[in-house]
């Protein structure tokens, strides 16, 4: 278990892991199948077949190896001159025993076989190793790969809880602490080394302004009253959620748990992106806005001009408005108000024929051109292309704060905001005066971080230029 500066975001040992495994194996297969051809100089499919077939077993018994040596684990991965060293050792043997073995019983593998192998053994390793070393050190240091869990309980269960985690060889976790709304003997100050830090209610707060990795809710089933109390009162934050397994009486089979080390879980809710996913939406999010800054490039630098021309005052400007995990993000957009009457924190919502709105900005507001800026916010990691609507901080419905008009409100930061979203497609878009509106857009936007995909992102992405064309309730 360790401590130290929290990172942003936490990486998953298993996708490094993954990557590095499927690296490897490009370079060992190519590299095999190359040197048998050029040592072999046949035409012949069968030995080329066959050739491809050892290539496959010398790459996939390297791999089962080095698993088994846990050479791909993140703690191996610190330690390069150590990684270096095994794994050529490891290449070098498992390849030579196959090429030996195939010598012998099937066709003759010259010693320029070996040769190249042992070169590849040297080089390749050391090479894999050095970059993972660079890119993982710097994170490891700031407990990227280390997830930090927060213990909802006191008592024996909670105790029970630590002591399998504790027990549990092989994982990199930080007990952050306790919560507990009792404050009774039933919930002590700590629990051997972990203090009670605090109510759910501070939980809350904590998982706002720092990283909570999982939740894990030590309390017996049997309490259903407290258990629902606690779970409504932290499904909107963006955490996996776990009961411990050993509070439930209930003997369940093993497949209906998650398990932490030696600590089996209940799923409850799980975090909306993570792992893979969350991942591949960010590298698709940023190919992508730099593809449309590009290519609309011409459209932001006109509506720039026409701004400038025909009202006094800077063409874009900046707006506070709520990010992922309630942070507070400045979005850019392009200036539709007269700016002595700009209204910077939304507290008087932009209405039909508002006269705080230049010509242009109905334009611009109407096709959603003032929002181009954006994608400036998704290339620094602030804005997806697609998520829910960020709203300004002060802004109201039916004279009411929204998170004050929707329960569970706050849920749709679970995720990043977007440019554009499932709610907006449907027609959710432009004034919400009415509580009615801001419910709907709400129940889309959660709508949409249940049902998240890649392809669900580029549908509705695809279906936003067709949406602004009805845009009776954009102003």
């Amino acid at each position: 278990m360790t401590g130290g500066v929290r990172s942003a975001h936490y990486i998953d040992p298993q996708i490094v892991q993954r990557l590095l495994k499927a690296a490897d194996f490009i370079v060992l297969f190519t590299w095999a199948t190359v040197l048998f051809l050029l040592s072999t100089r046949s035409t012949d499919h069968n030995a080329i077949a066959l050739t491809a077939f050892l290539s496959l077993e010398i790459a996939f018994s390297t791999l089962l190896a080095m698993r088994w040596l846990q050479l791909y684990d993140v703690s191996s991965l610190l330690k390069p001159v150590r990684g270096m060293a095994f794994t050529a050792g490891v290449c070098f043997a498992a390849g030579a025993l196959i090429a030996i073995a195939a010598d012998m019983i099937l066709f003759d593998v010259s010693l320029l076989w070996l040769k190249g192998w042992a070169g590849m053994c040297l080089v390749g390793p050391a090479l894999s190793r050095a970059a993972a070393w660079a890119w993982a050190k710097p994170l490891a240091m700031q407990g990227a790969f280390c997830q930090r869990i927060a213990i909802v309980g006191g008592g024996q269960t909670a105790e029970e809880a630590i002591n399998a985690l504790e027990d549990s060889p092989g994982i990199d976790i930080e007990i952050v602490g306790l919560f507990d709304d009792r404050a009774d003997k039933r919930s002590p100050a700590s629990i051997k080394r972990h203090a009670k830090l605090g109510t759910v209610a501070d939980l809350a707060r904590l998982a706002r302004s720092q990283r909570i990795d999982l939740i894990i809710v030590a309390i017996p089933l049997s309490a259903e009253a407290r258990l629902l109390q606690m779970l409504h009162r932290l499904w909107e934050l963006p955490v996996d959620i776990r009961i411990s397994g050993q509070a439930s009486k209930l003997k369940l089979s093993s497949g209906a748990y998650n398990y932490l080390g030696k600590l089996p879980l209940l799923p409850v809710f799980e975090r909306p992106l993570s792992g893979w996913g969350w991942h591949l939406k960010n590298v698709m999010d940023k190919a992508l806005a730099a593809l449309m800054i590009a290519g609309l490039s011409p459209v932001m630098l006109a509506t720039a001009a026409a701004i400038k021309l025909t009202s006094k005052g800077p063409a874009v400007f900046k707006q506070k408005r709520y990010g992922f995990n309630n942070e507070m993000v400045e979005v850019f957009k392009f200036r539709s108000m007269y700016t002595d009457r700009c209204d910077v924190n939304a507290v008087k919502l932009v209405t039909k024929d508002d006269p705080r709105v230049t010509p242009v900005g109905r334009f611009i507001r109407k096709t959603s051109i003032d929002e181009l800026p954006q994608l400036f916010n998704v290339l620094t990691g602030q804005l997806s292309l697609v998520g829910p609507r960020p709203h300004a901080t002060q802004a109201k419905a039916a004279e009411e704060l929204y998170e004050a008009v929707v329960d569970g409100y706050f849920a749709r930061h679970r995720v990043k905001p977007g440019i554009t979203g499932w709610a907006q497609i449907n027609g959710w878009r432009g004034e919400t005066d009415t509580a009615d509106k801001i419910e709907n857009r709400v129940k889309f936007d959660l709508e949409y971080i249940d049902r998240w995909s890649l392809w669900f992102d580029l549908y509705i992405i695809i279906k936003t230029p067709f949406a602004l064309l009805q845009s009776d309730n954009a102003y």
